[in-house]
């Protein structure tokens, strides 16, 4: 089973991650698309880098804005794996 970060292990990662916060035991990110099909094709960029991680967010759509909500559920929190996806996530954002 993965390792929970510890809240300093946590607060380093969201550090080098400005557009994320915490939320209890997870990592959280809007991001508010031009169209609506644009943030549907992000949201499929994202399933495809999840999928190839093995590592799932939840996903909530409202139009023009999706929020990504990052926790290793089997861990019961944040794990190494929250914040690589998040820089995945940034980077495909920022296409």
């Amino acid at each position: 089973m993965a390792q929970l970060l510890t809240d300093g292990e946590i607060d380093a990662a969201l550090s080098e991650l400005p557009h994320w916060r915490r939320a209890g035991n997870a990592l959280v990110r809007t991001i508010e698309s031009p169209t609506f099909p644009d943030a549907i094709t992000l949201v499929n960029r994202v399933a495809d880098a999840a999928e190839e991680a093995n590592h799932h967010p939840d996903i909530d759509i409202r139009w023009r804005k999706v929020t990504y909500t990052l926790s290793t559920h089997s861990a019961g929190g944040i794990t190494a794996s929250d914040p690589e996806l998040a820089r995945r996530i940034d980077a495909l954002a920022a296409r």
